[in-house]
C-alpha cells in the first residue's frame, strides 16, 4: 500500500524570492515528488484548513484570533520573521491541517508524510522563528482530545531546538518531547524538552547517527508511544544557510530511515513533517526535503 503524502497549494504563500524564508520550496517539493514518481497515481491527500477550535487547544485564543483576523502585534510578527496577512494565516492553517491529517492517516496506515509542517518555535502565546502555528502541537492536542492517541512522542531532528513544542507540553505527561539540535544555534533561550540532545558545531554523519540511536532508545523506553510525530528538518545539512552541523544527503537519508524504521519495526505509527531547511537554491533545497518522502516509500 502506498504511503500517504499530504499537500495543499496554499502551503506556498508566494513570498518574494529574496525573503529569508524560502517559501517557494513547498511548491517545488510537491512538483518534484510527482515528477520523480515518488507520489503515486492517486496523488496527494489534500487537507482542510485547521479549525479555529483545534488551534485553540495549543495556542492562546487571543493569539489565534489575532492570526485569523490579520491583527498580530508588530512585536510578534518581528519574532516570527514576516507579516501575518490573510494568505500567511491560510497557509498556516492548511499546514496545520496537513499535520492533523498526516497523524490520522498514520494511525490508519502506519506512516504518512506532510509536505509542510514542523513549525516548532510557535509557543502557546505567539509565534516565533518563521512559525505561526505549532502544527505538531495542535495535531497532538487534537488526537488526545479525540481519544485517537493516548501517548505521543515528538522526535524533533530539526537543527534548531523544538522550544515551542517543549514549552506547550511541559506539563502534559501524555506527550514526550525529544529534541536533537545544534546546541549553539537558535533559539538562544532554550526550553527544557523531556529529552534534549545538544550537538557540537560541525558534527558529521557518523557521530550524529550514533547520538540519534541512543536518543531513540531512551525516548522510546520512557514514552512508550502509540504515535510518533517526526520533524525531519533538513537544516542539519552541511550546506544549509542557517545550520551549524555537517550532515550529507546520505546522512539525512539514513537519519530518516533509522527514525521511521525504529518505530515501524515496533508497530508504532509515524506522522512525518518536513521541518526547516534554508537555501537560496530552491531546487537543491526542495530535493533535500524530498529525501524524507523517498525514504518513506521504502516502508510502503
Amino acid at each position: 500500500m502506498a504511503v500517504p503524502f499530504i499537500h495543499h497549494p496554499a502551503f506556498d504563500a508566494n513570498f518574494d524570492p529574496r525573503h529569508r524564508f524560502p517559501m517557494s520550496k513547498f511548491s517545488r517539493l510537491a512538483e518534484i515528488l510527482v515528477e520523480d514518481g515518488v507520489v503515486g497515481p492517486a496523488g496527494y491527500h489534500v487537507p482542510a484548513p485547521a479549525l479555529p477550535g483545534w488551534l485553540r487547544l495549543a495556542h492562546d485564543p487571543r493569539y489565534v484570533d489575532q492570526v485569523l483576523f490579520s491583527a498580530v502585534p508588530p512585536a510578534i510578527e518581528k519574532a516570527i520573521g514576516f507579516s501575518v496577512d490573510e494568505k500567511v494565516a491560510m497557509r498556516s492553517r492548511c499546514a496545520t491541517g496537513g499535520t492533523v491529517l498526516a497523524a490520522r492517516l498514520a494511525l490508519a496506515e502506519g506512516l504518512a508524510c506532510n509536505t509542510a509542517g514542523g513549525s516548532h518555535h510557535a509557543g502557546r502565546d505567539g509565534g516565533a522563528g518563521f512559525s505561526v502555528f505549532n502544527d505538531v502541537a495542535v495535531a497532538a492536542c487534537v488526537l488526545l482530545a479525540d481519544g485517537d492517541a493516548s501517548r505521543i512522542l515528538v522526535v524533533d531532528c530539526d537543527v534548531h531546538q523544538g522550544d515551542g513544542t517543549a514549552r506547550i507540553f511541559a506539563a502534559e505527561p501524555r506527550v514526550f518531547t525529544l529534541s536533537i539540535h545544534a546546541e549553539r544555534n537558535y533559539p538562544a533561550d532554550k526550553a527544557r524538552s523531556d529529552l534534549d540532545v545538544g550537538l557540537a558545531d560541525g558534527l558529521g554523519d557518523e557521530a550524529y547517527l550514533s547520538a540519534l540511536s541512543e536518543a531513540l532508545d531512551a525516548a522510546s523506553a520512557r514514552s512508550r508511544p502509540d504515535l510518533v510525530f517526526y520533524n525531519a528538518g533538513v537544516d542539519p545539512h552541511r550546506d544549509d544557510r542557517l545550520g551549524r552541523l555537517a550532515l550529507t544527503d546520505a546522512g539525512l537519508a539514513e537519519r530518516d530511515r533509522r527514525v521511521v524504521g525504529y518505530f515501524r519495526e515496533r508497530g508504532v505509527a509515524v506522522a512525518a513533517v518536513i521541518g526547516g531547511g534554508y537555501s537560496r537554491d530552491i531546487e537543491a533545497l526542495a530535493r533535500r526535503h524530498s529525501i524524507l518522502h523517498r525514504v518513506a516509500n521504502e516502508f510502503a
